[in-house]
């Protein structure tokens, strides 16, 4: 994986030569790049061998191999998003970038497993984000670098198109397990709830959550076909609980274990000389955050720190990565 934080003027130069690059940094940064074969998004949080780096000066690139045949990017929006996978490549990869908060994030999040195709190729990304102390007057964005194009309610994916002789996997790490705590379900699909049936009673889920001393940084936790899957929690306001990904009705969430040490439980999952192997990889901003990630490397992995992170589906608190390999 060719990964580097550089200075606009190194990224441009890049660009000019051909390079089909994945972009991350600040806003004003992205608006200086020269159009060409890139897509981007805002965030100010990166991840670099060296350890997690918060920079408003210098982008976060990932270059894609040489070996990738060709590539064609394209700008979806509510409408036109559910042909995410009908567009990609028979053989190859999609890495998606959408805003965070946007009415494309939301329908993303709650209707891609009904998508045609829907996990029948490999789709990765990430949720744009930005610079949490300036979220009053800050808006996340994504850049489509070929016409130089900002979005705040779209998203762009860049698909990748591999020889026959390789072939893309989509992985994920969640340091998280589920509890031995109760068995929580939601009436309804959505970002937020009132209510929650614990072991099918009804109750007011942030009363809960109070009641039982829960820590909002331990997400919620669904086995989906033998993964943990996390949804975080954003908030509770009003009476209220907020999500950073949808729950859904019908699936049963336990509340994650508690976390002693992320870093030291990411190093145990990763798997043997995937390094070499991983094309592009991104991390949640509350590991970032609430495992003070910042000046800790994360060993084999480097890439943007995410308001949200795709596999297929939009998932909360994991680090996701795609690789390539050679055809068995």
């Amino acid at each position: 994986m060719k990964t580097q934080i550089r200075t606009v003027k190194q990224v441009a130069e890049l660009i000019k030569t051909g390079k089909t690059l994945l972009i991350a940094g600040d806003e004003k940064l992205l608006k200086q790049l020269p159009k060409g074969s890139w897509i981007a998004g805002t965030i100010p949080y990166l991840m670099d061998y060296s350890g997690g780096i918060f920079t408003e000066s210098e982008l976060f690139i990932t270059e894609l191999p040489g070996y990738v045949l060709s590539t064609k990017q394209v700008v979806y929006d509510d409408d036109s998003i559910s042909s995410v996978y009908s567009d990609a490549y028979t053989n190859g990869f999609s890495v998606i970038i959408m805003p965070s908060g946007s009415d494309i994030h939301s329908s993303f999040s709650l209707n891609s497993g009904k998508y045609h195709g829907f996990a029948n190729k490999p789709l990765v990304g990430w949720v744009s984000g930005i610079n949490l102390d300036k979220a009053e007057y800050s808006t996340p964005k994504v850049f489509d670098g070929k016409t130089g194009n900002s979005f705040t309610d779209q998203a762009v994916v860049l698909h990748a198109c591999l020889p026959s002789n390789k072939i893309a996997y989509v992985d994920i790490i969640n340091i998280f397990e589920e509890g031995t705590g109760d068995e929580l379900t939601f009436p309804v699909d959505g970002f937020l709830t009132r209510d929650v049936l614990v072991n099918g009673r009804r109750k007011n889920f942030a009363e809960y959550l109070e009641v039982n001393k829960i820590s909002l940084k331990q997400p919620l936790v669904t086995d989906s076909f033998g993964t943990m899957l996390n949804t975080s929690f954003k908030k509770i306001e009003n009476n209220k609980v907020y999500f950073y990904a949808p729950v859904y009705a019908n699936t049963v969430y336990k509340i994650a274990k508690p976390i002693e040490d992320y870093v030291y439980e990411f190093f145990k999952q990763i798997p043997v000389g995937i390094s070499k192997k991983v094309v592009f990889s991104c991390n949640c901003i509350l590991n970032y955050l609430y495992a003070e990630l910042e000046g800790r490397p994360t060993f084999s992995f480097a890439g943007p720190i995410t308001f949200g992170e795709i596999a297929y589906k939009l998932l909360n608190q994991t680090m996701v990565y795609l690789s390539v390999d050679e055809v068995v």
